[in-house]
C-alpha cells in the first residue's frame, strides 16, 4: 500500500507535469508516436485486406502471414532494426516495429469483415449493375466497417501499450517516466508511469467504443 501511495503522491506533484521532462510532454510524445505508427499501419494494411476481401484470393495467407509476426517480440524486432542503418534515423526503428505489431490486427480483422458480407446483398449489387469498384466502396466495405473499425480499435490499444520500447531506444512517451524511475530505482514513478499507460489505454478504448456505438450495424456487427 506505501508504494500505491508513493505513487499517487507522485502523480499529485505539480512539477512532474511540467516541464519537458514533465507528465504531459511525454503524453504528447506518446500520442503522437501512436497517431503516426496507426495511421501508417492502417494505410500498409486496410487496403491491402479490402481488396483480398472483396476478390476473395490470397486472403488466407496474407492473414497468416501478418500473424506470424505476433510470434516476434515486438522489442527483439526494435533491436534488431537498430542495428541496421535505419538506427541512424531518429525513431524510425521503433515506427517499423509498432506498424509491424499493429498490421495483423488490422488485416485480420478488415479481411473478415470483408468476407462476411451477405453474399445475397453483393450478388444484388452485381445485378444491378454495379462494377467491382462500386461494390467495394458502396456495399461491401460499410457492411464491413464495425469489424474494420474493431481490428483498429485492437490495434491502437496495442500501439499505445507497446509504444513505451520507444524509450529503451532514446524515444519518447510515457516509458521515459518507466526508464527513469528505474535508473533512479524509484519503485512510486515505475508504477505511476504503469498507470499512466494504463488509463491512456483505457481512455482510446473508450474513444474507439463510443465510435463503434455510432456506427450502423453491418456484417461486422455480431463480432
Amino acid at each position: 500500500m506505501n508504494t500505491l501511495a508513493d505513487a499517487w503522491s507522485w502523480l499529485t506533484t505539480p512539477a512532474n507535469w511540467a516541464g519537458d521532462e514533465g507528465i504531459w510532454h511525454r503524453l504528447a510524445q506518446h500520442l503522437h508516436l501512436t497517431v503516426v505508427c496507426l495511421v501508417i499501419s492502417c494505410a500498409t494494411a486496410l487496403p491491402v485486406a479490402l481488396v483480398l476481401g472483396h476478390t476473395g484470393r490470397g486472403g488466407a495467407l496474407a492473414v497468416n502471414l501478418s500473424n506470424i509476426g505476433r510470434a516476434v517480440p515486438t522489442f527483439a524486432v526494435l533491436v534488431l532494426l537498430t542495428l541496421t542503418p535505419l538506427g541512424r534515423h531518429g525513431q524510425w526503428p521503433t515506427v517499423v516495429a509498432l506498424v509491424l505489431f499493429a498490421v495483423p490486427p488490422l488485416l485480420t480483422n478488415a479481411y473478415v469483415g470483408m468476407r462476411e458480407v451477405d453474399r445475397d446483398v453483393v450478388s444484388a449489387a452485381r445485378g444491378m449493375g454495379m462494377t467491382g469498384r462500386q461494390m467495394l466502396w458502396r456495399v461491401e466495405a460499410p457492411l464491413a466497417l464495425p469489424l474494420i473499425l474493431t481490428g483498429v480499435r485492437l490495434a491502437a490499444v496495442q500501439l499505445v501499450a507497446t509504444a513505451t520500447i520507444a524509450a529503451l531506444a532514446g524515444g519518447g512517451g510515457l516509458g521515459r517516466i518507466i526508464t527513469a524511475g528505474f535508473n533512479l530505482a524509484s519503485t512510486p514513478q515505475v508504477v505511476a508511469g504503469a498507470v499512466l499507460v494504463a488509463v491512456f489505454a483505457l481512455v482510446v478504448e473508450g474513444v474507439f467504443e463510443v465510435v463503434r456505438r455510432l456506427v450502423p450495424h453491418g456484417a461486422g456487427g455480431r463480432m
